[in-house]
Parts: C-alpha cells; structure tokens; sequence
C-alpha cells in the first residue's frame, strides 16, 4: 500500500498531462488529417505563410495540391495549408 501511496503523485501528474495536453492535441490532429482529406478543386484556401490562394489541382499520391495565386502556381504540400484560417475564409456570412 506504501508502495501505491508514493507514485499517487506521479500518477495523477500524468494523468493531468494526459487530459489537459496529449488528448486535445491528438483531436487536432485528427482534424488537421480530416480537413487535408477534404480539400477539393476549387476551395479557397490559406497556407501557413500566409499565402492566399485557391486549389487548382489536388495529387494524393505525394500528398500534395497544386494552387494558384495572383503572381501563378505553386506547388505545396497538403499540411502546409492551414486549417483554421481556411476554415474562416470559406466560412458563410452572417447576415
């Protein structure tokens, strides 16, 4: 029972961790992997430099998209656009 009572501590130290950090980051990351699946021809998107563009052209085998912006085309890797601002530019008005 001593032995419980000494690593009680260490145990509820992970377990705060656990729930307060490694869980809310792994759900995040599911989003991030759902929303890079989702990406389409057209969409309306935000890399994670800050470059506007729309997607032109989408190749799953090396997981990246071909977008255009005003000065051409660039080819980026899927993860480099970013999620949340992407999801706020195509986001509907409210009137």
């Amino acid at each position: 029972m001593e032995g419980l009572n000494q690593f009680l501590p260490f145990i509820l130290i992970f377990a705060i961790m656990y729930f307060f950090m490694i869980r809310p980051q792994m759900r995040k990351q599911k989003q991030e992997k759902k929303f890079a699946e989702e990406l389409k021809k057209g969409s309306k998107v935000v890399t994670r430099s800050g470059i506007h563009a729309k997607i032109v052209d989408i190749n799953e085998a090396d997981n990246t998209c071909i977008i255009e912006t005003m000065s051409g085309k660039l080819k980026v890797e899927k993860s480099a656009i970013s999620m949340d601002l992407s999801q706020k530019l195509n986001a509907p008005e409210k009137k």
